[in-house]
């Protein structure tokens, strides 16, 4: 009988499942994804977590002990450090195999691999088959299933590439067929982490709305790595927050290339680096002044009605800067 990886459906879960699927299957264990987060996700992690903690991770939390009672005979929660050089992701995710231990008992065996490009391959290499010798004692094996992993990840990015959405791309990685992301006559970017704005229940389906309001809808997954590395070269000092970075540039790129009709800036409550970068974000916007730009913050209190009230009010605005309402 095959062991279980129990992989949560959240966090990073977004930018990297196909990858980490493919390396656990190759070494002969049956990967389980904890459930779509609800209610009861939500209200685990938030009573199990103090509430300086932010939103993604309280939700992580919640799907860790969904996990837990799935019966799963491993969970795996690495410690992301680094997934490029000179650049370093937010302590929570630094610490988060500790947080899930001493916030959650009686959990099955932790698979806490270091994820930390900045110290270079071997490093991983050495991380990667200490891992993978959990389920076989052979080494070439192991580095086979990781350089797999490794293309499938690429074949991933590629798909987002072409205008998928993430939850779109990993149907498309499973052989379903995703809905279509290309229809709308307003282009809309959205700033924000992809945990932030691919979980339905956090963001109350915040894409699914825009869609439905006519809007195209882009996120910074979606962009060439050349586009973002353009807008990050215009901040007056360098960020090392890997994904802060990306979405600064990503939000300074459309800045000076026009290329959308409205930007969305979506972060959670809480969250120490989006605060500042949001900040950074709407000054530049205002001071161009050329392109409609609204904030968006999510906690576990959000309210639908808000939100659609929003939502609304800002197509309305870019459908009458565009001619199609009349003042």
């Amino acid at each position: 009988m095959r062991e279980k990886v129990g992989i949560p459906k959240a966090l990073l879960y977004y930018n990297f499942y196909p990858m980490w699927k493919t390396f656990f299957e190759e070494l002969g264990a049956e990967v389980i994804t904890s459930s779509d987060t609800c209610k009861k996700i939500i209200d685990d992690g938030v009573k199990t977590c103090v509430d300086e903690t932010c939103l993604p991770v309280k939700t992580f939390v919640g799907h860790v002990i969904d996990l837990k009672e799935k019966g799963v005979d491993y969970i795996f929660v690495p410690r992301v450090i680094s997934v490029e050089r000179r650049r370093y992701l937010c302590s929570k995710f630094l610490g988060l195999p500790d947080l899930v231990r001493n916030l959650v008992s009686d959990l099955p065996q932790i698979i806490d691999m270091k994820i930390d490009y900045y110290r270079g391959e071997e490093f991983m290499e050495r991380e990667i088959i200490r891992v993978g010798k959990l389920f076989v004692d052979n080494t070439s094996k192991i580095k086979d299933a990781y350089e797999k992993s490794l293309k499938i990840q690429k074949v991933f990015e590629n798909i987002m590439r072409k205008g998928f959405l993430n939850t779109e791309a990993i149907k498309i990685m499973e052989g379903k067929k995703p809905e279509t992301n290309k229809n709308g006559d307003l282009k809309i970017v959205l700033l924000a982490h992809s945990y932030d704005i691919m979980d339905d229940y956090l963001c109350m389906g915040l894409i699914n709305r825009l869609k439905s309001m006519g809007a195209y809808v882009m996120t910074t997954n979606m962009m060439e790595r050349d586009m973002i590395e353009i807008g990050a070269s215009k901040l007056q000092k360098d960020l090392f927050w890997n994904y802060g970075r990306d979405i600064l540039g990503a939000g300074k790129y459309f800045i000076q290339s026009k290329e959308v009709d409205g930007v969305i800036s979506v972060s959670a409550f809480g969250c120490g680096p989006d605060s500042i970068t949001d900040d950074l974000l709407e000054r530049d916007y205002k001071r161009d002044g050329n392109i409609p730009y609204m904030s968006i913050t999510i906690d576990e209190h959000t309210g639908e009605a808000g939100l659609n009230t929003r939502l609304e009010a800002f197509m309305d605005l870019l459908r009458w800067r565009k001619g199609e309402i009349m003042a």
